[in-house]
């Protein structure tokens, strides 16, 4: 497998994964309103450092729910259940609100790297969410699990996150007040992203039958 492709899928993934608006990448734009580009950037380092350690596990696990797999059945049909209930409730049940973001307590200004690892640290979502692409990668034959292709993936997903939280540093100035970051459009965003995910496991699903 190549694996320039394979970063490239790593990043990809990542890229769709951060675009939401979160803690991460809002605390990674305000701190470069507030304290400038630079500090933003050393927060988003720390961010990435732990997003590569959690990206590595996931694929760990991934390698070993390969040789189970028993169990990835299962979990395909929990995870399609799930995403199509997030698919749902963000497109159709998710109320559109107008709440204001909550600023984040910026109490030092000499500890952006380590704030970056902390916050990171506490979102775990990586993990799972990294698992469960990186088994459907795999099912399709696009990722093998040799020690080269997990390196080379978790690059491209460190790589993938530090460029989303770039273009939130750099750009979220100027889009803040648009549509794009409005609630309604956001719950649009992820019911897409989710609905996408579940046509993905619907497929890799029947495949299996």
């Amino acid at each position: 497998m190549n694996i320039t492709f394979i970063f490239f899928i790593g990043l990809f993934i990542a890229l769709v994964g951060v675009i939401p608006p979160g803690l991460l990448n809002m605390t990674a734009a305000k701190i470069s309103l507030k304290e400038g580009y630079g500090r933003g950037i050393i927060f988003s380092i720390g961010v990435c450092v732990i997003v590569a350690i959690q990206t590595y596990i996931a694929s760990i696990f991934a390698r070993y729910l390969s040789n189970h797999p028993e169990v990835i059945d299962v979990l395909q049909r929990v995870a399609f259940v799930i995403f199509v209930l997030i698919t749902i409730y963000f497109l159709f049940i998710a109320k559109s609100t107008s709440k204001q973001q909550i600023e984040p307590k910026i109490r030092s200004k000499h500890s952006r790297f380590f704030q970056g690892l902390l916050l990171s640290s506490i979102n775990v979502f990586p993990i799972p969410y990294q698992a469960y692409m990186t088994i459907t990668l795999a099912s399709f034959g696009w990722l093998s699990f040799e020690q080269i292709n997990i390196i080379s993936y978790v690059a491209g997903s460190t790589s993938g996150t530090f460029v989303m939280l770039y273009m939130y540093i750099f750009f979220f100035d100027k889009i803040k007040s648009k549509a794009f970051t409005s609630q309604k459009n956001m719950n649009y965003i992820i019911g897409g992203i989710t609905g996408i995910i579940s046509i993905v496991t619907l497929i890799n699903i029947l495949k299996e039958i």
